[in-house]
């Protein structure tokens, strides 16, 4: 027979299981989408600055940084959002906009994000880590950047990119040219896929007051972002260059364009689910442009 503090024993994990996955839906554990458009350029940052052999210890920092600070990003987002999110289709299941997280619990799960990312940090040298701090202002004022600028966007690839500048300090113990061409191409592919992803948001965020590149590039969105790609491939065939990549990373940078065509047969009549697609499909992207530079540096050891 069960007795009565069994029963509470387990109503208070049960509660408990509950609130770990309103914090890991907070934390968008449920939509990794966001952990590998921050995980591929880090990946990318890792592998060139490493020569196709980053350290080991360096590369477990980075990988588990990602994931902390993408959670702390997307609690910070929320929290900013608490007000406008439950007004927004897309938006308004979100563990703030419901009641299911309070803003305190929001605020104490970021802190505790922020110091695991501090532990992080601190196990790298003394430039990673000065670079480390520019990369916390960038996490931390990007949401608040769609009330402010027309192109927040450019805020969100330069806080996506600051792995590249970390890695190749990280790495190398300092930040060359090549570092800041990989930063400066994933600004732009940032300003790319965010602008297909507010392409979904548009009508809400328009009344809601949210600024976004999809509202500045109005009626020349879908242009805009097709010379971006092309401005992007053009970056990719750089970053080769002077990287001193050959073939195998060159047939990658094909494959992007094809994903770049994919994309713009779905975002063209702007349709939201299309254009949400569209903005998944730059998952392929990155793990494209990965690969490359992995089989590159492997086959081209080897020969």
């Amino acid at each position: 027979m069960t007795t009565d503090p069994q029963n509470q024993a387990r109503l208070l994990l049960t509660e408990l299981a509950n609130q770990a996955r309103q914090y890991a839906r907070l934390m968008r554990f449920d939509k990794p989408i966001g952990i590998w458009l921050l995980l591929w350029p880090t990946l990318w940052g890792l592998w060139i600055a490493g020569k196709g052999h980053p350290e080991p210890r360096i590369f477990l920092v980075f990988v588990i940084g990602v994931i902390v600070m993408r959670s702390a990003g997307c609690v910070i987002n929320d929290f900013a959002d608490r007000n406008l999110d439950g007004k927004v289709l897309r938006t308004q299941d979100r563990p703030l906009a419901t009641g299911a997280v309070s803003p305190a619990e929001a605020l104490v799960l970021f802190c505790a994000l922020g110091l695991i990312a501090i532990a992080l940090v601190l196990t790298l040298d003394p430039l990673t880590q000065s670079l480390a701090v520019i990369g916390a202002i960038l996490t931390i004022s990007y949401p608040f950047m769609k009330r402010l600028i027309a192109a927040p966007q450019l805020v969100l690839g330069a806080a996506f990119g600051w792995s590249i500048p970390m890695a190749f300090a990280a790495q190398t113990g300092e930040i060359p040219r090549l570092a800041w061409l990989i930063w400066l191409a994933v600004i732009v592919w940032a300003v790319i896929y965010d602008t297909i992803y507010a392409m979904v948001d548009r009508e809400d965020d328009l009344k809601l007051g949210i600024k976004s590149t999809a509202i500045l590039f109005g009626g020349t969105d879908v242009f805009i972002i097709t010379l971006l790609q092309i401005i992007l491939m053009f970056a990719f065939w750089l970053i080769g260059a002077a990287a001193h990549l050959g073939a195998w990373y060159f047939s990658a940078t094909l494959f992007t364009g094809l994903f770049f065509i994919y994309q713009f047969l779905l975002i063209r009549h702007r349709q939201p689910d299309a254009c949400f697609r569209a903005f998944l499909n730059n998952n392929y992207v990155g793990a494209a442009i990965f690969i490359g530079i992995l089989l590159d540096y492997t086959f081209s050891a080897a020969v």
